[in-house]
């Protein structure tokens, strides 16, 4: 027979959708008391939340008259009607989160109104209410949450170790005190200050000092607007990178999501920028009307859905692209203390870091007087308790052409895009090239400071974008060479000629089939020399035996990024005209500050870095 379930059992089916541990309990409590318009907020946790967890808050408080219904399900003061769903601001909506908070623990809730003379208590155990009274207490909401999940053991045998379920929780309340600057957050770990923001609306300040990571006062700002997206924050310069995306914290109005678009657009952001497997450092915040994305999708809130993915993807990427084209993404000295590998292939791995860096903290920093823990250490120890803590990776999607079915006509050319940033403040044409050091970097200076250029790194960047911009131009001019080169192509690649001969041809090679294996190459790009031509196209048929789709804009483009280190070596004996010269060429480039395998172009010492070597100054 088909029964009606009960209010008990409902209540608490319902609030294994919401409540799945402490750390859902402190992420729905937070929530509301932000919503309350609270500007300082604590919270106390025990055992991992499991045993004890207190929410306190300064915010509007709930009236005598309002706290019982807070705690029956669906009851909310957020939205009233379908229709509000396309609009929402709060973070906070369904009316769920107290209703099951309450159904598996023992709850006492004080709060008071600023019109109120007294407040209430409301105590409530497996969602019975036990006692309804009034009592002397300060304006806002104090929820006190104990045995979590007293009444259903089962699911409390799943609970993991006291560490292991503080580390989400520390976690989301560092990432609550970065979106919300203006609001002092405190969080108490078995009596023991784990941080207190300072709530002075700086967003530096703020990172500072729930991270206390030194490395994160020289990260990049961001601050992007095109139709109808606003886009802040700050993200690290691709010389500090991590090895998982778990320092890449991204907001959507407010609210901490994870999205697979925002990730995509930051990894085409970072785009030749970085090395492969690693991520930078992101705190971006993103503010979009309410009815062009849809939170609605899971009870977690966590997970977004954009109307036009596309669009973000493009919004993201243009963001990062036009901040990591300002003055302040260049590398400095000191950033160059982490050494890097080049592998045989032609990627790039690190392999070892400077433990300390002296870097200069944001002139508004001022550190907090109460000590702190670093929370940095305690999440690195909590996680490795964690066995779904792995590395993430991510593979960005890439459209194909698909070939036709008759004939071996030439489909459409898949395209390639180096996107522009916004504008780029930095001006490679203002500094002066004063010489060269072991024939490897170009040395300049402007009114500022001091650079320094990796010819080589230059060159490929130069190299490579004018190999991009040869095979999406129409028109691809040549030079004829004198004698033509011979390329011998091993049997497996010659069988599939009629895609890499295409690809060649769009750079700007005249190539055609001469003999068995052999094919003759009678012109070749404008800007190459002959044995760089010839280099370049023998590397990359070489790549082409390990890449067999060349109709995917990602493979071209790797294809290219690889065969490039063939260009100018480290150690060749450049004039002063030829320096001049490849400067001018990097500064038209769309991304001169770094080589397409993610190697930094320039280094800046500042006049400051310099008289401190010379302890000029202390």
């Amino acid at each position: 027979m088909i029964k009606v379930l009960s209010k008990n059992v409902a209540d608490k089916i319902a609030a294994g959708e919401v409540i799945e541990r402490p750390y859902s309990v402190v992420k729905e409590l937070i929530e509301n008391a932000v919503d309350a318009g609270a500007d300082v907020i604590t919270c106390e946790i025990r055992n991992g939340g499991k045993t004890f967890l207190r929410v306190t808050d300064n915010g509007r408080g709930i009236p005598d008259e309002e706290t019982e219904t807070a705690f029956l399900r669906h009851a909310t003061s957020k939205i009233e009607k379908v229709d509000d769903l396309s609009s929402i601001t709060s973070l906070g909506f369904r009316g769920e989160a107290l209703a099951s908070i309450a159904a598996v623990s023992r709850v006492s809730l004080i709060t008071k109104t600023a019109e109120a003379r007294m407040g209430t208590r409301l105590t409530l155990h497996g969602g019975e209410i036990i006692e309804h009274a009034q009592v002397g207490c300060p304006e806002g909401t104090t929820f006190i949450v104990t045995d979590l999940f007293y009444n259903t053991p089962a699911r409390r045998e799943f609970l993991k170790t006291d560490h292991a379920e503080s580390s989400p929780i520390i976690e989301f309340m560092s990432q609550m005190a970065i979106a919300y600057t203006g609001i002092r957050f405190q969080l108490m770990n078995n009596g023991k200050l784990v941080f207190s923001s300072r709530g002075d609306g700086n967003l530096r300040n703020t990172i500072l000092s729930v991270y206390q990571q030194k490395e994160y006062s020289q990260l990049v700002d961001v601050e992007y607007e095109g139709d109808g997206v606003h886009i802040e924050g700050c993200i690290s310069r691709p010389s500090l990178s991590r090895t998982t995306r778990r320092d890449q914290t991204c907001f959507v109005n407010g609210r901490i999501v994870r999205s697979k678009v925002i990730d995509k657009g930051i990894t085409r952001g970072y785009r030749e920028r970085l090395f492969e497997g690693r991520y930078p450092v992101i705190f971006l915040f993103i503010s979009i009307a309410p009815n062009t994305i849809d939170v609605n999708i899971h009870p977690n809130k966590k997970e977004i859905r954009f109307h036009d993915e596309q669009a973000m993807t493009a919004h993201i990427a243009s963001a990062i692209q036009q901040a990591l084209a300002s003055d302040q993404a260049i590398v400095e000295a000191t950033d160059t203390r982490r050494d890097y590998a080049v592998r045989p292939e032609g990627g790039t791995s690190k392999v070892a870091e400077s433990p300390s860096r002296v870097v200069a903290v944001h002139k508004d920093f001022r550190p907090e007087k109460t000590e702190q823990v670093d929370i940095k250490s305690i999440l690195s120890t909590m996680r490795q308790e964690q066995e779904e803590a792995k590395a993430e990776t991510v593979t960005e999607e890439s459209a194909k052409i698909s070939l036709p079915a008759q004939g071996p006509q030439r489909p459409e050319k898949p395209q390639i895009t180096i996107q522009p940033p916004a504008n780029i403040p930095f001006d490679i044409n203002a500094l002066q090239v004063t010489g060269n050091i072991f024939h490897t970097y170009i040395t300049a200076t402007d009114e500022k400071a001091f650079y320094l250029i990796d010819q080589h790194a230059a060159q490929e960047r130069v190299f490579y974008e004018q190999l991009v911009g040869e095979y999406l131009a129409d028109d691809k001019p040549s030079q004829t060479i004198l004698t033509p080169l011979l390329l011998d192509v091993p049997l497996e690649v010659r069988e599939d000629s009629y895609d890499w001969l295409d690809s060649l041809r769009d750079m700007g090679y005249h190539i055609e089939e001469f003999g068995p294996g052999s094919y003759i190459i009678k012109e070749i790009p404008y800007f190459m020399e002959i044995t760089e031509a010839e280099d370049f196209a023998k590397d990359f048929v070489d790549r082409i035996r390990e890449k067999d789709d060349l109709q995917n804009t990602v493979v071209i483009s790797k294809l290219i990024t690889t065969s490039c280190k063939r260009s100018v070596k480290a150690h060749d004996v450049l004039s002063m005209r030829e320096m001049t010269d490849l400067m001018a060429q990097l500064a038209e480039c769309r991304n001169p500050f770094s080589c397409p395998h993610g190697r930094p172009t320039i280094v800046r010492f500042s006049e400051y870095e310099i008289e401190k070597m010379f302890k000029r100054i202390q």
